[in-house]
Protein backbone atom coordinates (compact mmCIF):
# COMPACT_ATOMS: atom_id res chain seq x y z
CA UNK A 1 0.00 0.00 0.00
CA UNK A 2 1.16 3.50 -0.75
CA UNK A 3 -0.45 6.70 1.20
CA UNK A 4 -1.42 9.79 -1.12
CA UNK A 5 -2.66 12.70 1.34
CA UNK A 6 -4.25 10.53 3.87
CA UNK A 7 -5.75 7.95 0.91
CA UNK A 8 -4.05 4.64 0.89
CA UNK A 9 -3.79 2.98 -2.44
CA UNK A 10 -3.20 -0.67 -3.43
CA UNK A 11 0.45 -0.65 -5.74
CA UNK A 12 -1.63 -2.44 -8.26
CA UNK A 13 -3.50 0.69 -8.91
CA UNK A 14 0.26 2.24 -10.41
CA UNK A 15 1.24 -1.27 -11.52
CA UNK A 16 -1.56 -3.00 -13.63
CA UNK A 17 -2.97 -1.62 -16.51
CA UNK A 18 -6.59 -1.34 -17.50
CA UNK A 19 -8.65 0.27 -20.54
CA UNK A 20 -12.57 -0.27 -20.63
CA UNK A 21 -13.54 -2.45 -23.87
CA UNK A 22 -16.86 -2.05 -23.90
CA UNK A 23 -17.24 -3.38 -28.15
CA UNK A 24 -15.47 -6.73 -25.84
CA UNK A 25 -17.45 -7.16 -22.68
CA UNK A 26 -20.43 -5.00 -23.67
CA UNK A 27 -21.14 -3.45 -20.45
CA UNK A 28 -21.20 -6.71 -18.14
CA UNK A 29 -19.82 -4.89 -15.01
CA UNK A 30 -23.64 -2.96 -15.23
CA UNK A 31 -25.60 -6.62 -15.51
CA UNK A 32 -23.32 -9.08 -13.34
CA UNK A 33 -22.83 -9.55 -9.67
CA UNK A 34 -24.10 -10.29 -6.39
CA UNK A 35 -25.61 -6.49 -5.87
CA UNK A 36 -26.07 -3.27 -7.49
CA UNK A 37 -23.43 -0.50 -7.55
CA UNK A 38 -21.99 0.51 -4.53
CA UNK A 39 -23.84 3.82 -2.96
CA UNK A 40 -21.99 6.68 -1.03
CA UNK A 41 -24.42 8.08 1.60
CA UNK A 42 -24.77 11.76 -0.12
CA UNK A 43 -25.44 9.56 -3.29
CA UNK A 44 -29.34 8.51 -2.01
CA UNK A 45 -30.90 12.10 -1.93
CA UNK A 46 -29.14 12.83 -5.47
CA UNK A 47 -30.62 9.71 -7.09
CA UNK A 48 -34.02 10.32 -5.55
CA UNK A 49 -33.94 14.42 -6.72
CA UNK A 50 -32.53 13.64 -10.70
CA UNK A 51 -34.94 9.77 -10.45
CA UNK A 52 -37.81 12.12 -12.91
CA UNK A 53 -35.33 13.20 -15.37
CA UNK A 54 -33.37 9.65 -15.28
CA UNK A 55 -36.61 8.07 -15.50
CA UNK A 56 -36.98 8.55 -18.97
CA UNK A 57 -33.68 6.61 -20.43
CA UNK A 58 -34.62 3.66 -18.26
CA UNK A 59 -35.81 0.35 -19.56
CA UNK A 60 -39.39 -0.49 -18.38
CA UNK A 61 -37.88 -3.41 -15.99
CA UNK A 62 -35.45 -1.03 -14.97
CA UNK A 63 -38.50 1.43 -13.79
CA UNK A 64 -40.42 -1.45 -12.07
CA UNK A 65 -37.55 -2.21 -9.51
CA UNK A 66 -37.26 1.43 -8.79
CA UNK A 67 -41.25 1.94 -7.91
CA UNK A 68 -41.24 -1.21 -6.53
CA UNK A 69 -37.86 -0.69 -4.09
CA UNK A 70 -36.76 2.55 -4.36
CA UNK A 71 -33.47 4.23 -6.18
CA UNK A 72 -31.54 2.45 -3.98
CA UNK A 73 -31.45 -0.31 -1.59
CA UNK A 74 -29.70 -1.87 1.28
CA UNK A 75 -28.50 -5.26 -0.12
CA UNK A 76 -27.41 -8.60 1.96
CA UNK A 77 -24.29 -7.54 3.23
CA UNK A 78 -25.81 -4.26 4.57
CA UNK A 79 -24.36 -1.76 1.85
CA UNK A 80 -26.15 0.87 0.09
CA UNK A 81 -26.50 -0.32 -3.59
CA UNK A 82 -28.60 0.80 -6.63
CA UNK A 83 -31.60 -1.37 -7.12
CA UNK A 84 -31.63 -4.32 -9.60
CA UNK A 85 -34.00 -6.09 -11.95
CA UNK A 86 -35.18 -8.99 -10.67
CA UNK A 87 -33.12 -9.15 -7.45
CA UNK A 88 -29.71 -9.14 -8.58
CA UNK A 89 -30.05 -9.66 -12.50
CA UNK A 90 -28.38 -6.06 -14.01
CA UNK A 91 -28.71 -2.65 -12.49
CA UNK A 92 -32.09 -0.71 -12.54
CA UNK A 93 -30.31 2.01 -14.14
CA UNK A 94 -29.23 -0.17 -16.84
CA UNK A 95 -29.92 0.90 -20.56
CA UNK A 96 -28.67 -0.30 -24.04
CA UNK A 97 -27.11 0.91 -26.76
CA UNK A 98 -27.03 -1.80 -29.38
CA UNK A 99 -26.37 -4.42 -27.57
CA UNK A 100 -23.90 -2.76 -24.96
CA UNK A 101 -25.16 -1.85 -21.54
CA UNK A 102 -24.96 1.82 -20.64
CA UNK A 103 -25.99 3.99 -17.33
CA UNK A 104 -29.59 5.99 -17.92
CA UNK A 105 -27.74 8.32 -15.58
CA UNK A 106 -24.99 8.85 -17.70
CA UNK A 107 -27.07 9.30 -20.69
CA UNK A 108 -29.10 11.82 -18.77
CA UNK A 109 -26.07 13.75 -17.70
CA UNK A 110 -25.18 13.50 -21.65
CA UNK A 111 -27.97 15.19 -22.51
CA UNK A 112 -27.71 18.20 -20.37
CA UNK A 113 -30.73 16.71 -18.23
CA UNK A 114 -28.82 16.43 -14.76
CA UNK A 115 -25.41 17.89 -13.34
CA UNK A 116 -24.47 14.33 -11.79
CA UNK A 117 -23.19 11.68 -14.06
CA UNK A 118 -23.52 8.77 -12.36
CA UNK A 119 -22.57 6.53 -8.87
CA UNK A 120 -18.80 7.55 -8.18
CA UNK A 121 -18.42 3.58 -7.32
CA UNK A 122 -19.51 2.92 -10.91
CA UNK A 123 -17.36 5.97 -12.57
CA UNK A 124 -14.31 4.57 -10.49
CA UNK A 125 -14.29 0.84 -11.72
CA UNK A 126 -11.68 -1.23 -11.19
CA UNK A 127 -11.35 0.94 -7.94
CA UNK A 128 -13.21 -0.20 -5.33
CA UNK A 129 -13.00 2.37 -1.92
CA UNK A 130 -13.49 0.92 1.37
CA UNK A 131 -13.93 3.83 3.87
CA UNK A 132 -13.23 4.29 7.40
CA UNK A 133 -13.80 6.53 9.72
CA UNK A 134 -10.47 8.45 9.42
CA UNK A 135 -9.69 7.33 5.92
CA UNK A 136 -10.20 5.70 2.68
CA UNK A 137 -8.70 2.75 0.72
CA UNK A 138 -8.63 2.38 -2.85
CA UNK A 139 -7.89 -1.59 -4.21
CA UNK A 140 -8.17 -2.55 -7.73
CA UNK A 141 -10.89 -5.24 -8.03
CA UNK A 142 -10.14 -7.81 -10.51
CA UNK A 143 -13.21 -9.51 -12.17
CA UNK A 144 -13.11 -11.93 -14.69
CA UNK A 145 -15.20 -9.67 -16.88
CA UNK A 146 -13.02 -7.50 -17.06
CA UNK A 147 -10.28 -9.56 -19.23
CA UNK A 148 -10.23 -7.85 -22.23
CA UNK A 149 -10.25 -4.44 -20.40
CA UNK A 150 -6.62 -5.56 -18.54
CA UNK A 151 -5.37 -6.73 -22.26
CA UNK A 152 -6.75 -3.43 -23.57
CA UNK A 153 -4.73 -1.62 -21.17
CA UNK A 154 -1.71 -3.91 -21.37
CA UNK A 155 -1.85 -3.07 -25.19
CA UNK A 156 -2.05 0.73 -24.72
CA UNK A 157 0.31 0.69 -21.54
CA UNK A 158 -2.43 2.71 -19.81
CA UNK A 159 -2.01 2.73 -15.77
CA UNK A 160 -5.63 1.90 -13.54
CA UNK A 161 -4.69 5.25 -12.01
CA UNK A 162 -3.88 6.71 -15.56
CA UNK A 163 -7.17 5.49 -17.24
CA UNK A 164 -9.33 6.98 -14.09
CA UNK A 165 -7.40 10.35 -13.82
CA UNK A 166 -10.99 11.99 -14.41
CA UNK A 167 -12.89 10.01 -11.88
CA UNK A 168 -10.26 10.27 -9.24
CA UNK A 169 -10.16 13.98 -10.09
CA UNK A 170 -14.09 13.97 -9.61
CA UNK A 171 -13.43 12.08 -6.15
CA UNK A 172 -10.50 13.87 -4.72
CA UNK A 173 -9.70 16.60 -6.50
CA UNK A 174 -6.83 17.60 -8.31
CA UNK A 175 -4.22 18.61 -6.55
CA UNK A 176 -4.68 14.96 -4.88
CA UNK A 177 -4.20 13.38 -8.25
CA UNK A 178 -1.27 15.43 -9.42
CA UNK A 179 -0.01 14.37 -5.69
CA UNK A 180 -0.69 10.78 -6.84
CA UNK A 181 1.08 11.47 -10.26
CA UNK A 182 3.92 12.15 -8.66
CA UNK A 183 3.98 9.61 -6.15
CA UNK A 184 3.53 7.06 -9.49
CA UNK A 185 7.17 8.33 -10.38
CA UNK A 186 8.84 7.74 -7.77
CA UNK A 187 6.98 4.22 -6.74
CA UNK A 188 7.50 2.81 -10.45
CA UNK A 189 11.16 2.59 -12.34
CA UNK A 190 11.46 4.32 -15.11
CA UNK A 191 10.96 2.80 -18.53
Amino acid sequence: MIEVEGVLLSEDLLKEEFVCNLNACKGACCIEGDSGAPLEQHELQILKDIYPEVKPYMTAKGIAAIEQDGTHVVDGDGDLTTPCVDKNKECAYVTWDKGITKCAIEKAYEDGKISWQKPISCHLYPIRITAYPDFEVLNYDRWHICHDACSFGRKLGVPVYSFLKGPLIRKYGEEWYKALEETAKMELPAT
